[in-house]
């Protein structure tokens, strides 16, 4: 399959009009090119797509060269020095190489190829193409990553065990169309599985706001509720103070009512009982106006201290809401980040 992309892709392959009105007395130029990319593939057996100095090596006996001819003739090709050789270095240096030799290169391709050598090439070629056909079938280029060992293997078995090329190419086909339905089931459980995380970011996404705008409604009856109490206690504090400001008028006018009376002095016994009886009267009047007073004194301290009480409740109800309200909300975070 390489060898065909690479055969298909080398514009030097390919005909060229120019190259047509181009006559000369070694050949005409697309022979040589397709000579020197048949001496490619007899370097690269392997099919790297490239060919190192070792692979020129398989060409002595193929050409008139010896060993150390063929060596300088890739230290030439070599222009870059990397050590390696592209299709494309390889066609365009050796055949400007062989255009340069003495001999005619009709004569050198002549008796240059061995007829086994021809009928290696064709045959690997044709092997190639088999396989590269066979892959194609399977699907196999969108599963494999590598078919060079599986290429390895298939060329064995063609080559010393063709029997069982048959039961091995059947493997194949079960094996790969059993991946292809992996392949598709698993794209069919992506997909669902896609789906299903998007229905449950939605639901969550929904619960979320469910819980957000709760928690803001609790949070507002919860302010209307403290806020209409404070209210009512703040309305009854006002109606005590009033209570006992009128208490403490009154016990100012019964202290002066007390004053004035020991200030007035009767002569008569009648009077001083009178004023004793009124007296006594004003006394309990003003005992009784005290405890009066003491109590409405008493209550204010405890609608005070309800108040301050309550207030405190407030508060404390307040963070304790706040806090359970919080946690929910982690827990419905966590929650979403773990369907995510």
């Amino acid at each position: 399959m390489e060898r065909q992309k690479r055969r298909a892709a080398d514009p030097q392959l390919q005909e060229d009009p120019e190259s047509s009105k181009v006559e000369g007395d070694s050949g005409s130029q697309l022979d040589v090119l397709a000579k020197a990319h048949e001496f490619f593939q007899i370097c690269d057996v392997e099919g790297k797509g490239f060919i190192a100095r070792h692979d020129m090596q398989r060409l002595h006996g193929e050409l008139p060269l010896v060993p150390e001819e063929l060596e300088k003739v890739f230290d030439t090709l070599d222009a870059d020095g990397n050590g390696s050789l592209t299709l494309e270095e390889f066609t365009t240096g050796f055949s400007q190489f062989l255009s340069g030799r003495k001999e005619p290169f009709a004569e050198v391709c002549e008796t240059g190829l061995h007829p086994k050598r021809k009928e290696s090439v064709a045959a690997g070629n044709e092997e190639e193409e088999q396989f590269s056909n066979l892959m194609e079938q399977l699907g196999a280029e969108n599963i494999l990553k590598d078919e060079n060992d599986m290429k390895k293997l298939w060329l064995h078995l063609k080559k010393h065990e063709p029997h069982l090329l048959s039961n091995f190419e059947e493997f194949l086909t079960k094996i790969f169309s059993q991946l292809h339905e992996a392949d598709d089931e698993k794209n069919t459980l992506e997909c669902a599985l896609q789906n299903k995380m998007s229905a449950y970011d939605d639901e969550i996404q929904h619960l979320y706001e469910e819980m957000e705008q709760q928690i803001k409604t609790e949070k507002e009856k919860g302010a209307e509720r403290f806020q209409s109490r404070q209210q009512e206690l703040e309305q009854k504090l006002v109606e005590k103070e009033k209570e006992f400001e009128q208490l403490s008028q009154k016990q100012k006018i019964l202290d002066k009512q007390c004053k004035e009376l020991r200030n007035v002095k009767y002569d008569t016994t009648t009077e001083n009982t009178k004023l004793r009886v009124t007296n006594q009267e004003l006394l309990n009047s003003l005992e009784r106006t005290s405890e009066e007073l003491i109590t409405a004194q008493q209550q204010l301290d405890i609608l005070q201290d309800e108040a301050k009480k309550l207030q405190e409740e407030k508060e404390i109800e307040v963070c304790r809401v706040t806090e359970i309200l919080e946690r929910e909300k982690l827990g419905l975070l966590k929650q979403l980040d773990f369907l995510r």
